[in-house]
């Protein structure tokens, strides 16, 4: 199995909506491109998403151009970590995209793997920053933290 952990893009802060309305800025749109088109490079492709509700990871997730079945949970904007776990745990996919938010995201990569990357973003888990890890357990709601190997971790200035 693997988790395809991603934060979503840079969103932008200039308009005067709710924060569950905030759209991606130029920034936020071009990285989460560059995402979409770095997974689809390296063959991390979802066949299951599980996506917060907000507009900002919506657009994530239409930028990064993937096919496959999406589910929107609302549990996933300002989720704790246990929260993230839980939804993970229902997945079916062999290769699951569970998009969403800071500082939540970052919390469950962290936990999730035996040795975090080599990376010096990987412990403030910047916007659109992407986290593959592979698991060995044999179905979601069998993954224990601390467990499980990281196999790939980017920052979208990486990329563009």
């Amino acid at each position: 199995m693997k988790l395809i952990l991603m934060r979503h893009a840079k969103s932008d802060w200039s308009l005067s909506r709710a924060d569950h309305d905030r759209p991606l800025n130029p920034r936020g749109v071009k990285s989460a491109r560059a995402m979409g088109d770095w997974l689809r490079d390296q063959g991390h492709l979802p066949d299951e998403v599980l996506c917060s509700t907000s507009a900002r990871t919506r657009e994530t997730l239409d930028l990064l151009d993937v096919s496959a079945p999406v589910r929107f949970e609302r549990r996933l904007y300002e989720a704790s970590m246990a929260s993230l776990l839980d939804v993970l745990q229902s997945a079916q996919g062999a290769s699951v995209l569970l998009l969403g938010h800071n500082p939540s995201i970052g919390a469950l990569a962290h936990a999730l793997v035996n040795t975090p990357p080599a990376h010096d973003r990987f412990f403030d888990y910047p916007t659109c920053a992407t986290l593959v890890v592979t698991f060995s357990a044999p179905s979601w709601n069998e993954i224990e933290p601390g467990t499980d190997r990281a196999l790939d971790f980017v920052v979208p200035r990486e990329l563009v």
